[in-house]
């Protein structure tokens, strides 16, 4: 006999799938990729949600019904990774929220971070960190949560212990860090040599490429699995490319749309294991996961997007 919450769930793929046909991303024929977490060998689709940015505007502003949707697609089309954190403001309250209403949380593939220390919190922070992480599991009720990382690199010699603490107690799956300032290259890099991680979260972009220098090979050299959070530079790349098609070359590795260029630039690093663009509009979010099936670009056409884009206007 089905639960109520199993009932909920079919009830809501069902709905999800008719009013968002694409669902030929889950066929044998196309498939979405996926890629090895390197710590486990299990495997994740290579684009997934970002919960900053205009998904988190919408879960500030109170429009439900279109996150809603936006997590119905994601999973309706073989997407699982749903990527938040405290920072986020209320994201991953409503984000759990729904996932609970819809009874999907345990089908996602959930990651959040804990805060940057701050020098406001004084030496009492540690406390302020455990209750961030017991915030976390009470929006998301989900055991354990599958990734939990220090988001901006935080304060890694006193929150790693922390999160490692909860991964040995079979609390969290994956543990992890993050940055999106390159200035602090020389620190992601040391803790990447120096702790035992599963995860980093980084930027990586077509006209922002310097992770490909030194941190995704050292990625993969030492087993850590990545995430992207901005393929498309925030709005950056947006703007570069406004008023201009696609080139006709693009269809040699069936990339349609700007959203897909940019992200199957990414997703032909073999490093990068999983893209989370942030959107609030199910169309979108469709479009973004039609860049992780079919060919992607090889080495001279990764050049030949590099130099394409290097060629347009700077962001306005």
């Amino acid at each position: 006999m089905l639960t109520r919450r199993e009932w909920l769930r079919n009830i809501t793929l069902a709905a999800a799938s008719i009013t968002y046909p694409l669902k030929f991303l889950n066929t044998q024929e196309i498939p979405l990729i996926t890629r090895a977490i390197p710590s486990s060998g299990e495997r994740l689709p290579v684009i997934g949600l970002g919960g900053a940015a205009t998904f988190g505007r919408l879960a500030r502003n109170g429009d439900l019904e279109t996150l809603r949707e936006v997590m119905r697609t994601l999973l309706a089309n073989g997407g699982t990774v749903f990527d938040t954190a405290e920072a986020y403001g209320p994201s991953e309250i409503i984000a759990g929220q729904l996932a609970q209403e819809l009874g999907i949380e345990e089908q996602l593939f959930w990651s959040t971070k804990v805060n940057s220390a701050k020098p406001e919190w004084g030496p009492s922070y540690p406390d302020v960190t455990r209750q961030q992480i017991q915030d976390s599991f009470d929006r998301i009720n989900k055991m354990p949560i599958d990734l939990m990382q220090i988001h901006n690199l935080g304060d890694i010699k006193t929150q790693l212990p922390m999160i490692q603490e909860l991964k040995d107690q079979g609390r969290v799956r994956y543990i992890g860090i993050t940055y999106d300032t390159p200035d602090r290259n020389d620190e992601l890099i040391q803790a990447m040599r120096e702790e035992t991680l599963d995860f980093i979260g980084i930027d990586y972009a077509v006209d922002n490429t310097a992770a490909a220098e030194t941190i995704l090979p050292l990625a993969q050299d030492r087993g850590i699995a990545t995430i992207i959070y901005q393929p498309f530079g925030r709005t950056r790349l947006w703007s570069r490319v406004a008023g201009r098609d696609v080139p006709e070359w693009a269809q040699e590795f069936n990339a349609k749309s700007w959203a897909q260029f940019f992200i199957k630039y990414v997703i032909a690093h073999p490093a990068v294991t999983v893209v989370t663009p942030a959107t609030s509009k199910p169309d979108n979010l469709i479009d973004n996961m039609a860049g992780g099936i079919g060919e992607l670009p090889d080495s001279s056409t990764l050049k030949r997007m590099e130099d394409f884009v290097a060629a347009l206007p700077p962001a306005g």
